[in-house]
């Protein structure tokens, strides 16, 4: 891929004329992780956001804007791995800090309770995520309206929680009184990766 290349030579050249810590290389670098990323190479888009974010707390902070974009660039890499716990713990420090620092309705620190929301959705926490999911909404129904498309996606987003919550309590029940190849649980299960898969949950849909 042409970016990617051009990608790593800037970041060598960085590297080498600037070093490895400084603001340009460390811009350098998390630009190429986030093409990795697009690329779904997560170990080295992940690889390069710890560099990046290790870098950035030493050097600015652990509550530096910058910082806390990073932590949380690195809590989507690991929430796209599955790695939900860890997602988590980053994404709720990253929250805690946007809210002491820009305030609750901020529209950085209304993104990042969002995150946490999808996160505590993707781990089957249901009422934690409801309960950012409803607070995601208001903020934005009262701020950018009820027709804004960031409003219309925290709707989305909801609905998708309630929808999932309700199959895999179908599901289970299905499983357990008609057993795991009955027609009815196999249909169910079906229409759950269905739900899994338009959520671009693909290894939970698998």
């Amino acid at each position: 891929m042409e970016l990617q290349r051009l990608q790593v030579q800037a970041l060598e050249a960085r590297e080498r004329i600037l070093g490895s810590e400084h603001p340009h290389t460390l811009t350098s670098r998390n630009d190429l992780a986030d093409t990795y990323s697009k690329m779904g190479k997560w170990s080295d888009a992940e690889r390069l956001q710890v560099q990046v974010l290790e870098a950035r707390e030493r050097i600015l902070g652990t509550e530096h804007p910058h910082t806390l974009f990073s932590r949380n660039h690195l809590a989507k890499t690991s929430s796209k791995m599955g790695r939900w716990p860890e997602a988590e713990q980053l994404q709720v420090q990253v929250l805690e800090a946007m809210e002491q620092l820009l305030g609750e309705e901020h529209p950085h620190t209304i993104t990042s309770r969002n995150d946490l929301a999808n996160t505590y959705s993707n781990m089957g926490k249901w009422p934690d995520a409801e309960r950012l999911q409803v607070q995601v909404l208001e903020g934005r129904e009262r701020i950018l309206g009820n027709e804004h498309p960031h409003t219309l996606i925290s709707r989305h987003d909801m609905a998708n929680t309630y929808l999932k919550q309700l199959q895999v309590h179908v599901l289970e029940i299905r499983e357990r009184i008609l057993g795991f190849e009955h027609p009815e649980t196999l249909n169910t299960r079906n229409d759950l990766a269905w739900t899994y898969s338009n959520m671009g949950k693909w290894q939970d849909a698998e």
